[in-house]
């Protein structure tokens, strides 16, 4: 059986290192994509995106407002209109995501206590450009507000130690737990990248066992096997698995310890859970290939499921609140089960016990294939492939 299954795996090494499809799949695309996710958010947050301002007060206070705003690292002021209509107009064409409306005796009401008001809309078709462009709007009318309540108030003559609790009756102290800087490639990347490259290990798992169907060369694999049908699983497998080892560790290293991304659970966790979340995936593929046992529909499926776990995984949108049968069905998708090991016991360090179901999880996946293993070994040796 040793004989066997060396005999399978060198075979499979070598299809692997003559079918240039495997090494573009298996390393090259992992590696472009990780290079790709990590450089596009390399800033952390985006920055300088464009606003606009209709001044129509144009005093020295509104001019010290808009240059507060245009300080913040989020936004850049580019343009004054002369309108509220001119300025929709530049967000409906995209070119600004939003703008600050100051309307006539804006200072003089503001000085007189008449409370004036200040417009400033902003485009939410991007999320996370509203977001951002919102937040510094809002920081900047609040701000502006206060300096002036401060002036006014230190004119007529209050103690500074009572201005403040006039201003702000409650102080906010404010600790954002684990990513403090709001860094979105943090945030994103490390789920993003692994997602990428379970994609790659959910196509290339069928692929390799359909292409044994299509290219008739089935026969081929289980004599090699000895007949056995858990020896050819294996020595197919086995080389994939280590390339996937090395993969998942260099995404790991350059992610985590060269980019400096937060991992205070431990490298001991973190390659662990790398390695459970590619076994997890390959035996969750090979699963659909042993249900499913078509090159096409096997991969389409994998493909299915690998995209939608983008959606399924949690970072986004929670999945609490979604409907109880989605809630359900994202048990089924390893990348969920990577994420929340990562965000329980690598990002917030809780102990290994408190993720032990999506551990298991990602066990059961990986052993999932061998409870089919007679039904891949019956189409390996009879099944006819349908061009």
């Amino acid at each position: 059986m040793f004989r066997n299954l060396y005999n399978v795996i060198s075979r499979e090494t070598r299809i692997i290192f003559t079918q240039p499809i495997y090494l573009v799949c298996m390393i090259v695309m992992p590696f472009l994509c990780t290079m790709f996710f990590t450089t596009l958010m390399e800033n952390g947050q985006p920055v300088d995106m464009p606003v606009g301002v209709v001044d129509n007060d144009n005093t020295t206070t509104t001019r010290k407002l808009t240059r507060m705003l245009d300080s913040f690292q989020s936004s850049k002021v580019v343009a004054h209109y002369p309108s509220v209509d001119d300025a929709r107009h530049a967000i409906q064409t995209g070119e600004i995501y939003g703008f600050m409306y100051f309307p006539k005796h804006t200072t003089d009401n503001l000085l007189a206590s008449r409370q004036p008001k200040i417009s400033f809309y902003y485009s939410n078709t991007s999320i996370m450009a509203g977001t951002l462009i919102f937040k510094d709007m809002k920081t900047m009318a609040t701000l502006g507000s206060a300096a002036v309540g401060q002036a006014t108030l230190q004119a007529k003559g209050y103690r500074p130690e009572l201005i403040m609790p006039a201003l702000q009756p409650i102080a906010v102290d404010l600790h954002m737990i684990g990513n403090p800087w709001v860094n979105y490639n943090i945030y994103l990347s490390t789920m993003l990248v692994p997602g990428c490259f379970l994609l790659f290990i959910f196509l290339l798992t069928p692929f390799s066992f359909g292409t044994e169907l299509k290219f008739n060369t089935s026969n081929q694999l289980m004599e090699a096997a000895g007949n056995h049908s858990i020896i050819a699983i294996l020595g197919k497998l086995i080389p994939h698995t280590l390339v996937y080892f090395v993969v998942m560790t260099g995404i790991m290293w350059y992610m985590f310890d060269y980019l400096h991304f937060p991992a205070p659970g431990g490298i001991g966790r973190l390659m662990l859970l790398g390695y459970l979340t590619v076994i997890g995936a390959q035996g969750f593929s090979l699963t659909i290939f042993g249900l499913v046992p078509a090159l096409r529909l096997s991969m389409s499926l994998c493909s299915l499921m690998g995209v939608l776990s983008f959606s399924m995984v949690g970072s986004a949108f929670p999945i609490f609140a979604m409907d109880a049968p989605l809630q359900a069905l994202s048990w089924l998708f390893p990348l969920r089960h990577y994420y929340m090991i990562y965000q329980l016991c690598i990002f917030n360090t809780y102990p290994l016990c408190d993720a032990a179901l999506h551990i298991v999880c990602l066990i059961g996946f990986s052993i999932m294939p061998y409870l089919l293993t007679k039904r891949i070994g019956d189409v390996m040796r009879h099944y006819d492939y349908i061009k």
